[in-house]
């Protein structure tokens, strides 16, 4: 018998459209994609909202028997190897008096925040809300308040689109397996398509109507062998019969190739990516994303973990995520006692003065036409008279040359450019010109924001974008610096050390478009680091994908990933004209191959 009473029992994409799931056989693809794109249409224009891990394991909050548990607070159950029916007993402790739930929809709506996605049920299977299928939930705490039903009156109220978290894996009910390897409770014992009803009868309370139209089924936890891709499909078609509108993530499938959060092989069901503590180095081309990250290093509450993001940080990231077509989920993960830390607060609400300022530079728009940009990003939106407003980022202000003037130049834009303004400035107007292959931007001689100042700038028709490629210094050497590359697959650029990292997939490259006037042979140097243990994998530096006169060389251990190392890894000989200098690895002997901070090409004599 389980643990817990039911009354009654009935981290780790592809994206493949949930419609089609729902829609008759005899639906069109074209008719699929029309009904997916709107149910998209809110989400696509919001690009960034608040995630809210909260439930039991904010009371231990990383703590248990009087010892600091590693891991991330909401994985405490598992992470302390803690009993089920020991953890269960927490229940009896949850009293969150300090819950206000218009106070967290007012700090979201303050922050900029389009939608909200609260865990409904996490991985510890207690509930938020007043389930009818089980006594495991808030309704069976001191506090007895309907959680959820408090919070979906106040998102009405203010304004705020309502989403849940809800977790397929359940580490406390009696019919989910695999049950942990420390838990007396047998799989034997254990059938499994229970629970799949019970999960099924707890969805049904949450989209019916009582907590009003759900925006999105937020899952998770779908990685264990005891869900397939065909009850992922099941689900799907299952949450659609409810409410046909709503919109569900990808990992109600197994097609989200973890942290990346998208693989894009196999019909998987979901309407979108979930890359999950990382931005993806392109974003996902044609395809619907979001990242959720963290502003610390856990999800659920921990009263020791004050390892913050600036806010700066979190600005940029919502900038760059929106320059490459995704939303921003970001996390905040309330105490028990139901107030959001204040830290948290601080940095949700210098966001929010941010957008206040520059939000039409992120809701509702498009990808950047840029592979990139030498000092911040780009988003764009069609307007309704067929022009383009394209708002530049500007992260790296420009310099005055004397202190009177100064100018932004737009590489490799040749559409024609009909008006510039800085947003929220008032009093300054901007004069455009040609300049090379791009435009020069008159703009003040200071950043009205240091973190990203936003210059919108209209341009006619669809914009017309010619590859930036880098140029040699006077010496005629070139530096391919990790902030300029072109980056493709499982990797991307780490602000802490200028550099490309997180590279663990070997068919990932990072590649420079380069320009040269003659040909010519050139010493590579590349500046590389590796962690202790972590060297020896091996990569090639080649020009252009056909590896034309390519080096390879291996990568040396060093102190730490940011003990960069000077590495003479060759010669190689550069056509003239355009082309590409390509890094790919070739084999990842540790977690990742390498970070790389830069390539030099020194000219040889001839």
């Amino acid at each position: 018998m389980r643990t817990i009473t039911l009354i009654c029992l009935a981290f780790l994409t592809s994206i493949f459209p949930a419609s089609v799931c729902a829609q008759a056989p005899t639906s069109t693809p074209t008719a699929a994609k029309a009904d997916q794109d709107r149910r998209m249409g809110w989400f696509r224009d919001a690009r960034f909202g608040m995630f809210i891990h909260w439930g039991l394991y904010a009371i231990p909050a990383g703590q248990w028997d009087g010892k600091a548990i590693p891991s991330v607070g909401e994985w405490i159950l598992n992470s302390a190897k803690i009993q089920p029916a020991e953890y269960v007993k927490l229940q009896t402790q949850f009293n969150p008096i300090d819950f206000n739930a218009d106070e967290w929809v007012r700090i979201a709506k303050l922050a900029g925040q389009k939608y909200i996605v609260i865990t409904s049920k996490h991985h510890d299977g207690f509930a938020l809300w007043n389930s009818k299928v089980s006594n495991f939930d808030v309704m069976g705490t001191p506090f007895k308040r309907d959680i959820l039903l408090e919070l979906a009156r106040a998102c009405e109220r203010q304004g705020i689109q309502l989403c849940f978290y809800h977790s397929i894996m359940d580490w406390t009910h009696d019919e989910y397996i695999p049950h942990r390897t420390w838990d007396p409770r047998k799989d034997a014992d254990s059938d499994f398509e229970r629970y799949v009803g019970y999960m099924k009868e707890q969805l049904k309370e949450l989209i019916s109507g009582k907590y009003g139209k759900i925006g999105i089924l937020w899952f998770d936890g779908e990685w264990e062998d005891s869900w397939t891709h065909e009850r992922g499909l099941d689900l799907a078609k299952y949450v659609h019969s409810l409410d046909p509108d709503i919109i569900i993530n990808n990992r109600i499938d197994k097609g989200r190739s973890g942290m990346a959060g998208m693989n894009g092989e196999g019909d998987w069901a979901g309407d979108y990516g979930t890359p999950e503590q990382e931005v993806p180095s392109t974003g996902f081309p044609g395809r619907d994303w979001e990242t959720c990250m963290t502003m610390n290093d856990t999800w659920g509450f921990r009263s020791d973990d004050h390892n913050w993001k600036s806010a700066q940080e979190m600005i940029r990231m919502l900038c760059d995520i929106a320059s490459k077509g995704g939303n921003f989920l970001l996390n905040v993960g309330p105490q028990a006692n139901g107030q959001i830390p204040q830290e948290s607060i601080d940095r949700l609400m210098r966001i929010g003065q941010w957008i206040e300022t520059n939000g039409d530079a992120i809701y509702g728009t498009h990808a950047s036409p840029f592979v990139r940009l030498p000092w911040g990003r780009c988003t764009q939106k069609t307007l309704p008279n067929g022009q383009t407003r394209l708002y530049f980022h500007v992260f790296d202000w420009p310099k005055s040359v004397d202190g009177k003037t100064n100018a932004l130049v737009i590489p490799g834009l040749s559409s024609e450019v009909l008006s510039a303004r800085l947003l929220g400035a008032t009093g300054f107007a901007s004069q455009p010109s040609r300049q090379g292959d791009g435009w020069s931007i008159s703009i003040p001689v200071a950043a009205p924001d240091d973190v990203s100042s936003v210059i919108a700038v209209d341009i006619a028709g669809e914009p017309k974008v010619v590859a930036l490629a880098i140029l040699p210094d006077t010496t005629g050497t070139f530096h391919l610096l990790a902030k300029d590359a072109e980056l493709r697959g499982q990797l991307k650029y780490e602000e802490k050390c200028s550099n490309i990292g997180y590279w663990i997939d070997i068919g990932g490259t990072a590649r420079w478009a380069v320009r040269l006037q003659s040909a010519g042979k050139y010493k590579v140097i590349a500046d590389i680091a590796a962690a202790p243990t972590q060297g020896g994998s091996r990569f090639r530096l080649s020009v252009s994908d056909a590896g034309i006169d390519g080096v390879e060389t291996i990568v040396p251990a060093g102190e730490n990933w940011c003990d960069f190392k000077a590495v003479d890894i060759g010669t190689i000989s550069c056509p003239t004209g355009d082309f590409e200098i390509v890094v790919k690895p070739l084999s990842r002997a540790g977690s990742a191959v390498m970070n790389l901070r830069s390539i030099t090409l020194v000219p040889l004599a001839k």
